[in-house]
């Protein structure tokens, strides 16, 4: 390790982008975060505005620097991790996106989907890509904004136009237009990419009529990307680690192992179990997915993605407004018994892993007279619970033992929601001392490549376990917690699909 280094990591997220700065021993130096806008402009629509995520991007690495006291030339590497399958057209020339970014969310593909599923498509679809048919991956998104901005086809084809998922967006203008890349695994959540020959595939841009021409170059997660343009930070800094917010939490958890999971709890959830060099066919449709490529050697995971996770609290706060702030949630939902018999099913923009059902619509059941905030606090935290625990289920059936997990995110500082995940889940939860574990991961990576950090064993050394939670709870109240949850989904699904 070298010491006296620094890495700056930039973490585009969903409703916030963020600047952290690391020193090389994981201690976090600064830390800025600005939110920004959601956009939903029709029914299971979500676009945010690609101006607002540059810029919140450029004003928090601004700040961050200013705030640690470093100057530029001081910082080793960049590193960049995002929101994934959120999906960009630009012009090439002028850098002008022309179509809102559309986010991993939206769910306006649903009959695009549903269509070539019907004409049997799907099967490829998996084999290639380790994905499912569904509207969350960038390739029917990319298709319809081709399909439905005006000329967009015709200058696609030319070469004019560019896609690219949220690190490429900002590669490509923090370098002035110089970078036009992704890593590994942002592209394994494209649908476009095959994740056996680590190529562009083809036959899958044939089936989404998507230009060869228009995608980005792939490369390992710890890689020479280039250089920022100096106007951004005052300095030409090399960008040397790339990937997908859940991939970089694994490796930020050091999930280097297979068996090894993280599940991360931000806007949504995602729940990732490294699977080693071999990709775990799921029979259970959780995803085949990359877990990090180094060396251009490919590391494979098993992931099952919620898609609300922490966004039903945002719900709870911004949208029935029963209560002010996230920090009233713990004491709430301590406040009530476990067994109160309402289930919040948070299925605003459908049903994700292991349902995949993009009709389905949220409810709560449940409710009596007596029934006050206090008990739908509780549901809205123990929703997470379940759908973790789904996800349990179905990697069980895939033939995994899930009983140990680390987890991160905004929601883990709860300690009622991490001692009831145990509970449901009947494993250990450890939760560590950094719980920016999808920057720390990228800083990893970034440092790898700087020769910051000198091996993946080091980096094992550097985790902490700030405090694990162990299951208490009776196997027959478990038992018939979660079969009151099962019974709460059966009602809003649209596909019947069952855990497991």
């Amino acid at each position: 390790m070298i010491n006296n280094a620094y890495i700056l990591t930039i973490d585009q997220g969903t409703t916030s982008s963020r600047c952290i700065i690391f020193a090389a021993d994981g201690t976090l130096v600064s830390s800025v975060q600005y939110e920004f806008e959601q956009h939903y402009p029709n029914n299971g629509w979500v676009e945010h505005n690609p101006q607002e995520i540059l810029d919140t991007v450029i004003q928090a690495c601004r700040k961050s620097l200013a705030d640690s006291g470093l100057k530029a030339h001081q910082i080793a590497a960049i590193g960049i991790t995002n929101q994934r399958e959120t999906t960009l057209v630009w012009n090439k020339h002028t850098g002008q996106t022309i179509y809102p970014a559309i986010v991993w969310q939206d769910r306006r593909t649903a009959d695009l989907c549903n269509t070539l599923k019907q004409a049997g498509h799907e099967e490829m679809v998996t084999a290639r890509t380790g994905l499912l048919l569904d509207p969350y991956f960038s390739a029917t998104k990319l298709s319809w904004i081709l399909d439905n901005v005006a000329g967009a086809h015709k200058l696609a084809a030319q070469g004019e136009l560019l896609f690219g998922t949220v690190d490429s967006y900002l590669m490509w203008h923090l370098s002035g237009g110089r970078i036009h890349a992704t890593d590994a695994t942002n592209a394994s959540r494209t649908m476009l990419f095959n994740i056996h020959t680590q190529t562009w595939d083809n036959d899958l841009l044939g089936l989404f009529n998507i230009p060869h021409i228009m995608l980005p170059q792939v490369k390992d997660s710890a890689d020479d990307y280039g250089l920022i343009d100096t106007s951004i930070l005052g300095h030409p800094l090399p960008i040397c680690g790339v990937a997908g917010d859940q991939h970089a939490a694994l490796f930020g958890q050091v999930c280097f192992e297979p068996g090894m999971a993280k599940s991360t709890y931000g806007t949504g959830c995602f729940l990732m179990l490294n699977t080693g060099d071999k990709p775990l066919v799921s029979s259970s449709r959780l995803l085949t997915t990359m877990a990090y490529r180094l060396n251009g050697k490919p590391m494979y995971a098993l992931e099952g993605s919620i898609f609300v996770a922490g966004a039903a609290i945002q719900w709870l706060r911004d949208g029935l407004k029963i209560i002010t702030s996230a920090s009233e949630v713990e004491a709430l939902a301590a406040s009530v018994a476990t067994d109160h018999g309402v289930y919040m099913v948070p299925a605003f923009t459908g049903l994700g892993a292991p349902y995949w059902d993009p009709q389905a619509r949220g409810a709560i059941f449940g409710l009596t007279r007596d029934t006050g905030i206090e008990e739908i606090v509780s549901a809205g935290v123990l929703s997470v619970c379940y759908q973790t625990k789904d996800l349990q289920k179905a990697m069980e059936k895939d033939g995994v033992r899930l009983d140990t997990l680390r987890v991160d995110g905004g929601m883990v500082v709860n300690d009622w929601f991490l001692t009831h995940l145990s509970n449901v889940l009947d494993a250990r939860v450890d939760r560590p001392t950094c719980l920016e574990s999808s920057a720390l991961g990228v800083a990893y990576l970034a440092g790898l490549q700087a020769k910051v950090y000198a091996s993946l064993d080091e980096l094992s050394q550097m985790w902490q376990c700030e405090q694990s939670f162990t299951a208490t709870m009776a196997k027959p109240t478990r038992d018939q917690l979660y079969n009151g949850w099962l019974n709460a989904v059966s009602k809003v699904q649209t596909q019947p699909v069952t855990p497991g």
